[in-house]
């Protein structure tokens, strides 16, 4: 499965294209800090890791930016409790 990440800053949110279909991470970007909203994954493409690999390539972005990331959506605070990697990137 092909997949294609970008960072739509006009929309705010991390997107992940597969299959002509796109999940995505809203987020607001505040200064140095961004607060990740709400993670959706289109429900036919739910249960394949799709919302883990969006969520690995937001928190990949945040590292390379110097972001402070504050998990307000629930998938993206379990997701960071999952993979202390990223637990250093928390607000």
């Amino acid at each position: 499965m092909e997949s294609n990440f970008s960072n739509n800053g006009e929309k705010q949110r991390f997107e992940l294209e597969l299959d002509h279909k796109i999940a995505f991470i809203d987020y607001q970007l505040t200064g140095e800090t961004i607060t990740m909203l709400h993670t959706e994954v289109p429900q036919d493409l739910e249960g394949k890791g799709i919302g883990s690999m969006l969520a690995s390539k937001a928190l990949d972005y945040a590292t390379i930016h110097n972001l402070k990331v504050v998990p307000s959506c629930t998938f993206i605070a379990d997701y960071i409790r999952k993979n202390p990697k990223y637990e250093s990137l928390l607000k």
